[in-house]
């Protein structure tokens, strides 16, 4: 067998433990020879890289609450930076007003309070645009804010608005405006029209005015539909001055109004000859032939007509209403003198006439007989008038005025 593949051979255990017991006590007999068994560490330098011993604060029994200086230190938190959304304050103000166009009215008021930017934008002009405030009580506060925030459409129809007057300085931006059968006091109402220059679409129906208003409306140059429908409190001057002075008018509904012989007179006299639409219904004996003869040879082109309950007008008025060669609408309810025989020759009359209401003229027994004869004109259809009114019975609700729909409503 070869030397260095020879086989291991087991010692006596006695025999190894006695080799290191003697190796042990000369290696400690060498270190004691030596000085290896003290240690000789440099002190100035343990001391410098030691830290600084700690001093134990003792306090007295009784005196955790004086008055000492302690101060508790924090480590400072980062930040943790959200992955899954983004934060409010990272959203420009573009994309946020277009979110806060479908908040309603008075949670927009609510959140303008929750920081400085939100006010700001809650405030911004583009979501004021149009306001809807129909049926509120003591709206004189809102009012106030809705027409320094500049808005040019404001739907405030059966609305109760209390002593009031707006402090504003400037000019409006009112275009459209619908006050109609609120109770709001005429100098109230004086305070916001006499800031008003670029109205185009008015309704005071139902309400008391006076000079003043109706000075303040002839500075309105562009407007095209006015609704005076049950006004009262102004003079016939006061009217032909308005008239006269807003010379695009279109539609004017001025029916039912407290009117003498004098206020009918300014209207036929003063009116817009391009006007289409004219409600003068309800004047009773206040409105005679002659009138007729005036506004139709002034307004050619009218196009829809109410002259109900007009006591005087017989059958010799359809001559000179023919003169209008695009009548539409023809509306004679309640002029008791004009005879069921004569109704039949309104179809070659008026060979563009479509609509005719004769309520109170027509009973139901002839009414049948007189759809036969006039088998083109629908007869008795439209109850009410819908000329310049802002909701007319269309089946639009909700916010809509002259076809046009407010986008911030107060939601009741």
């Amino acid at each position: 067998m070869p030397k260095h593949s020879m086989p291991l051979q087991d010692l006596p255990s006695g025999t190894l433990q006695g080799s290191m017991l003697s190796q042990s006590n000369k290696m400690s007999k060498r270190k004691s020879s030596e000085g290896l068994d003290v240690e000789c560490t440099p002190t100035e330098s343990t001391v410098q890289l030691s830290p600084l011993p700690k001093h134990q604060r003792l306090l007295g029994v009784g005196k955790e609450n004086e008055c000492s200086q302690f101060v508790l230190s924090r480590r400072s938190r980062r930040k943790k930076e959200s992955t899954s959304c983004v934060s409010w304050d990272h959203l420009p103000d573009e994309l946020l007003l277009r979110i806060l166009v479908f908040v309603p009215l008075q949670d927009l008021c609510r959140m303008s309070s929750v920081c400085k930017r939100w006010h700001r934008l809650a405030l911004d002009e583009s979501l004021w645009h149009s306001v809807d405030l129909e049926g509120l009580t003591h709206v004189g506060p809102a009012l106030q804010q809705v027409l320094k925030n500049g808005v040019h459409m404001l739907r405030c129809p059966r609305s109760f608005v209390e002593d009031f007057h707006f402090s504003g300085s400037g000019p409006l931006q009112m275009v459209l405006m619908d006050l109609s059968s609120s109770i709001i006091p005429p100098s109230a109402l004086q305070s916001i029209l006499s800031h008003c220059r670029l109205l185009e679409f008015l309704s005071l129906e139902a309400l008391q005015l006076s000079d003043g208003i109706i000075s303040s409306l002839s500075m309105n140059p562009n407007l095209l539909q006015l609704n005076l429908s049950g006004c009262s409190g102004f003079s016939a001057p006061a009217l032909a001055h308005m008239l006269k002075s807003c010379s695009r008018i279109e539609q004017l509904n001025i029916s039912w109004c407290e009117f003498d012989n004098d206020h009918v007179k300014s209207v036929v006299d003063n009116l817009n000859p391009a006007v289409t639409h004219l409600n003068l219904s309800g004047y009773r004996e206040g409105l005679a032939l002659e009138d007729v003869k005036v506004l139709v040879s002034r307004c050619p082109n009218i196009q829809a007509l109410d002259l109900s309950d007009s006591t005087p007008l017989m059958a010799d008025s359809f001559p000179v209403l023919r003169q209008l060669k695009g009548l539409l609408h023809l509306s004679l309810s309640r002029c008791y003198h004009i005879h069921l025989a004569a109704l039949t020759d309104l179809g070659s009359m008026f060979p563009v006439l479509s609509l005719l209401d004769v309520f109170g003229i027509v009973n139901d027994g002839h009414l049948s007989s007189l759809k036969k004869e006039l088998p083109r004109i629908s007869i008795n259809s439209r109850p009410f008038s819908s000329i310049a009114r802002p909701s007319p019975s269309s089946g639009l609700t909700g916010g809509f005025m002259w076809n046009r729909k407010c986008q911030l409503r107060f939601k009741l």
